[in-house]
């Protein structure tokens, strides 16, 4: 009778061990939800900003990639600095607020700046600065609310949700469009209401999970002091690196636009290819790499990048292939953002999870700084065709150096 009962406990003990694997805590999903709705309004500003600037203000492709190079750039100076305040002060949904926050007023700044190419990017600075402030605290708020072996799954289901908001931007920004009759001030504002209203959810439904420790050990030395770590070291530079091959969502979309000869009121429905494509395939992806292994799946993404850049610059200009790279790109996204921080997070401790993502992140974004000003001005050189081929072949041969490292094992 014992020996049945202690069999029937492990049976128990083993279906209550799936079932929390196949859950994603409350705090992952409240996220997901603030997630969404800010990325309703960021891709509404998205999805015309390379329209408004290339062919409303007139920008050149050097000047555009100066600029998509600033705005991606950006986060960089101050990534770490957010997650090393978060950390240290043990406020992480507090930092995260601020910089969900601040971004929300920068698109007030966007319509207030007007036609000014100057004070469009000192918005677009200050914008980008919200989102560094903000999206390690976040991302560490979802790895400490998750079991380390749903990791991937609960990114997944983060992404997701976040890829809903992406999916609805750009028809947002159409239909303020077609409703205010072309006035990319209308979008600009709209979108700084829908910020606002993020904000107001993570303040009610998001809770703290900082760790229980001693603020004097998160100092700036134990911040560097990751980096000392063979593992996570490894992870960062080979991040970067692939940051730095990486050709942005802006040109994807321009290139497209140039090759295809996109009409402008249709422009923003482009990031919906990518949108959808991520949307199914994040969670998939993302159970996947709990499977499998996160760097392959990581690797997998470029490899589908690549293939994209191909079908963008070959011979054929049929719209099949345009609708395949942005499929393509889509898959891109879903085997690679969440992937990436499931990947770094069991690498760092919990007491200075923020700061390691954070690190991670910052590599990458200064990385892709680079890489937007460089392809502006090979495509001012070359010409659109040679410049993305260029690209496609820097990061076939980096992606392939990173499959040969594998820095992580899980």
């Amino acid at each position: 009778m014992y020996i049945a009962a202690s069999r029937s406990s492990d049976v128990a003990a083993g279906t209550e061990r799936k079932a929390g694997l196949r859950r994603v805590s409350a705090n992952v999903v409240a996220l997901g939800a603030v997630s969404l709705v800010t990325d309703i309004s960021s891709e509404m500003v998205t999805a015309v900003l390379p329209l408004y600037l290339v062919l409303g203000l007139g920008l050149n492709p050097l000047q555009f990639g100066l600029l998509d190079g600033l705005y991606a750039g950006a986060t960089a100076v101050v990534r770490v600095l957010g997650g090393h305040l978060a950390d240290r002060w043990r406020r992480l949904k507090a930092v995260a607020g601020f910089g969900y926050g601040l971004s929300a007023v920068c698109k007030l700044g966007l319509v207030a700046a007007g036609s000014s190419v100057a004070a469009i990017g000192v918005v677009l600075a200050a914008d980008r600065t919200g989102k560094g402030l903000r999206t390690a605290p976040r991302d560490a708020l979802i790895s400490l609310s998750s079991e380390p072996d749903t990791l991937g799954r609960s990114f997944g289901v983060h992404r997701a949700m976040d890829t809903v908001g992406a999916f609805l931007g750009p028809l947002a920004a159409m239909a303020v469009l077609a409703l205010s009759l072309g006035s990319y001030s209308s979008v600009f504002f709209t979108s700084f209401c829908i910020a606002a209203i993020a904000v107001l959810l993570l303040v009610l439904f998001v809770r703290d999970r900082p760790a229980a420790v001693d603020r004097a050990a998160v100092s700036v030395r134990a911040a560097f002091a990751l980096l000392r770590e063979r593992g996570f070291r490894r992870v960062v530079v080979w991040a970067a690196l692939l940051g730095f091959v990486t050709l942005g969502d802006s040109f994807v979309y321009l290139v497209l636009q140039r090759r295809w000869d996109v009409a402008a009121t249709f422009f923003p429905l482009l990031p919906l290819g990518t949108a959808g494509v991520y949307l199914v395939l994040a969670v998939p992806l993302g159970k996947l790499a709990d499977r499998i292994g996160r760097w392959p799946v990581f690797l997998g993404g470029h490899v589908a990048l690549v293939a994209a850049l191909v079908a963008l610059c070959g011979p054929v200009s049929g719209f099949w292939l345009a609708a395949l790279a942005l499929g393509l790109h889509g898959v891109f996204y879903a085997a690679t953002d969440g992937v990436l921080m499931a990947a770094a997070g069991p690498l760092v401790s919990a007491d200075l999870r923020a700061t390691g993502l954070a690190v991670v992140q910052t590599g990458q974004a200064a990385a892709r700084m680079l890489s937007s000003v460089l392809f502006g001005l090979a495509w001012t050189w070359w010409d659109l065709q040679p410049a993305v081929l260029a690209a496609a072949g820097a990061l076939a041969v980096v992606a392939l150096g990173a499959a040969f490292a594998r820095p992580v094992r899980t």
